[in-house]
């Protein structure tokens, strides 16, 4: 027979032992990317802030591509500025995408996200694109 004494003690003593839940497994790919992008062991983001990070990202693409399409080279011109600038502005505003594009990728990947591979190949085709962007507006900046 056991008593309330010896039910109360081994509940405590099992709730003393915290519980090790084991990490899903992980496919080779997957953690080739979490070793790439140099990311804590297990899940330290929400699928929202992994969200806000790729809606931040896209913003500043956006702006980019606003500005160096629309404004520097119809806009600015039409009124009589800002000539000869868009290499610059192009140059730091695509740097800031590319940062703030790795960074909502380690978002998606921090919080285990569903579309965490969508993501990373349609960002890393963004960077490609930034990078040639870049490459050209150094070219037209020492023309």
């Amino acid at each position: 027979m056991s008593t309330a004494a010896e039910h109360t003690t081994s509940d405590q003593s099992m709730s003393d032992h915290s519980v090790v839940v084991p990490e899903a497994p992980r496919s080779d790919a997957d953690r080739f990317m979490r070793r790439l992008l140099r990311l804590p062991t297990g899940t330290t983001s929400t699928a929202a802030e992994a969200r806000s990070a790729f809606q931040k990202s896209l913003a500043f693409t956006t702006c980019r591509c606003l500005l160096m399409y629309i404004v520097l080279p119809f806009v600015l011109p039409a009124v009589g500025i800002a000539r000869g600038v868009g290499p610059v502005v192009g140059i730091a505003i695509g740097l800031l995408a590319m940062v703030s594009i790795v960074y909502s990728i380690r978002r998606f990947w921090r919080a285990d996200h569903s579309k965490r591979w969508h993501y990373t190949i349609f960002g890393t085709a963004i960077i490609a694109f930034l990078i040639w962007a870049t490459i050209a507006d150094t070219i037209r900046l020492f023309d």
